[in-house]
């Protein structure tokens, strides 16, 4: 029966555990189209420098049981710490957050006593003398109770979305949480700056680099995923970081906002990567304060051609 249990948790598919603003689900039959075949016949490694909520991490370990080792980080680190405890400790947590779902799920119908469970986690979460479980269902509990599912925080690195008009939405999705264990056990979690992750590459190396988006205008503004901002210069930064990637052989994807939406003559991505491969896509963008400006645009898939330059390396 054990074995059964196992082979079911195997089985199931991985997905994201947190809602995450800019999550690409949607973009994965676009992305798997620029993964080179050289790549998806050999071993060969992953990284992601801006692992977010982990919808393409969780597809390509499906996808492609070559992959030789993964290897995710974020700046965010209530988020990587999230990750740590679900590949170490997922029991605890999964009780954990059982018990907190029975809990808010009985104050359905008391909006006052409601609130105050909520603003009393928010309030624990964000004190951080939590041990690093109860730290991560805080985090958990709160992505799935809050505002339309809106992680933000200010300077201080305070969560501060208000609470969700969700009457009895899933805390503990028990399930999932099992299966995304089993998936990061092959996986490296770290916490650092996106290029601290190069010293990972080896051989063949795939790069998916998910980037906090570049605001359409000054109201869209959905990058206060962590204290630090990732603003024009950081962005010149990881452009800079791909184009080393691509002087070393090592292939990558990368995904960003289409600022031509807004301001067809704005050419801030296009000069930056203009020696690579600029592919527009249909997205939708569905975490917006205002409905309205929900709806279907275009987004940047990027990329470099590794394999020619090992090619023209060898010759």
């Amino acid at each position: 029966m054990a074995n059964e249990k196992v082979m079911d948790i195997i089985n199931k598919t991985a997905k994201p555990f947190v809602k995450w603003a800019g999550g690409k689900s949607q973009l994965l039959y676009e992305i798997d189209s620029l993964i080179p075949t050289y790549l998806k016949q050999n071993r060969f490694t992953y990284i992601e420098p801006f692992v977010g909520g982990g919808a393409v991490l969780f597809w390509v370990l499906q996808k492609y049981p070559n992959i030789e080792r993964a290897i995710i980080n974020d700046i965010n680190s209530d988020l990587t710490n999230s990750y740590e405890t679900i590949k170490e400790n997922v029991e605890e947590l999964i009780a954990i957050l059982k018990k907190w779902e029975k809990e808010y799920h009985s104050l359905k119908d008391k909006p006052e006593e409601k609130k105050e469970y909520y603003y009393s986690k928010r309030k624990l979460f964000n004190s951080r003398v939590s041990d690093k479980t109860t730290q991560t269902a805080l985090f958990i509990f709160l992505n799935r109770t809050c505002f339309n599912g809106l992680y933000r925080v200010n300077r201080k690195n305070e969560f501060n979305v208000p609470i969700g008009s969700y009457k009895t939405p899933m805390i503990c999705d028990e399930d999932n949480l099992r299966a995304v264990s089993q998936a990061l056990q092959k996986v490296t979690i770290l916490n650092g700056d996106f290029e601290e992750t190069l010293r990972y590459a080896k051989n063949n190396t795939l790069f998916y680099c998910d980037p906090p988006y570049k605001p359409l205008n000054d109201t869209s503004n959905f990058n206060s995923y962590a204290k630090e901002e990732f603003d024009d210069n950081e962005q010149i930064r990881l452009a800079k970081f791909c184009k080393k990637i691509d002087s070393l052989g090592y292939q990558w994807i990368l995904s960003n906002s289409d600022v031509k939406v807004e301001n067809p003559n704005n050419n801030f991505f296009d000069e930056l990567y203009s020696e690579f491969n600029i592919k527009r896509v249909k997205a939708r963008r569905s975490i917006n304060s205002n409905p309205e400006k929900r709806g279907e645009l275009t987004e940047l898939l990027i990329t470099n051609n590794a394999y020619e330059k090992i090619m023209s390396i060898a010759k």
